[in-house]
C-alpha cells in the first residue's frame, strides 16, 4: 500500500510491519521509492489515515531507518512471523499464519489469517481466528488464548470467509 507525506508526496510503500511482545503494531515497515529501496520505520502515532488505496502521515519529516530490535517481531523481516505455526492455548494447532488483523486507531492484533495449506484454503476458505489476549512468540510456533466468540462446541472462532 502507498504511503503518503503530508504534502502529498509518495514517501514509497509498506511491506511489513513491527508487532511488539505485547502483540500490538509499533509501527510500519516502509520501503522507500526509488532504484535503491531503503527500509525505513514509521511508528503509528505518526499515521493520520488508512484509507482504501492509501496511507497518510501527519508530518513531512525523514523517518528514521528500519532497525532490526530483539523484542519486536515482523511479518517478512527480522523474526519473521509468516508461516508460523499457530497453536491455542490449550494446545490445539490452528494453522500457519498467514497475516494479521489490527485495529488502526490503536494499533492492537484483533485477528490472526491462517492457512491450511493451498487445497485446503480453495475448498473451505482460510480461517480468521479472534484473539483479545496478547500471543507468545516462541521459536517454533505462537501461542494464542482463543476464546469463542458465537457459542457451540468450536474452541475458537473461525470465519470461512475473509471481511472484505
Amino acid at each position: 500500500m502507498p504511503v503518503y507525506d503530508c504534502n502529498g508526496c509518495l514517501v514509497g510503500e509498506v511491506c511489513d510491519i513491527c508487532i511488539t511482545d505485547e502483540g500490538r503494531v509499533k509501527s510500519l515497515i516502509v520501503k522507500s521509492k526509488g532504484f535503491f529501496h531503503k527500509l525505513y520505520s514509521v511508528p503509528m502515532a505518526e499515521v493520520k489515515s488508512f484509507g482504501r488505496q492509501a496511507i497518510v502521515l501527519q508530518k513531512c519529516e525523514q523517518w528514521t531507518k528500519y532497525k532490526e530490535t530483539h523484542n519486536e517481531y515482523s511479518m517478512f523481516h527480522y523474526q519473521p512471523i509468516a508461516q508460523r505455526y499457530m497453536i491455542s492455548g490449550s494446545g490445539e494447532e490452528l494453522g500457519l499464519l498467514e497475516d494479521v488483523y489490527f485495529q488502526e486507531e490503536v494499533g492492537t492484533i484483533i485477528g490472526y489469517e491462517l492457512t491450511d495449506g493451498f487445497f485446503s484454503d480453495m475448498l473451505e476458505g482460510k480461517r480468521v481466528i479472534h484473539s483479545a489476549h496478547p500471543p507468545k512468540f516462541g521459536k517454533d510456533a505462537i501461542i494464542v488464548t482463543v476464546k469463542p466468540l458465537r457459542g457451540g462446541d468450536i474452541a475458537y472462532d473461525e470465519v470461512s470467509k475473509l471481511p472484505e
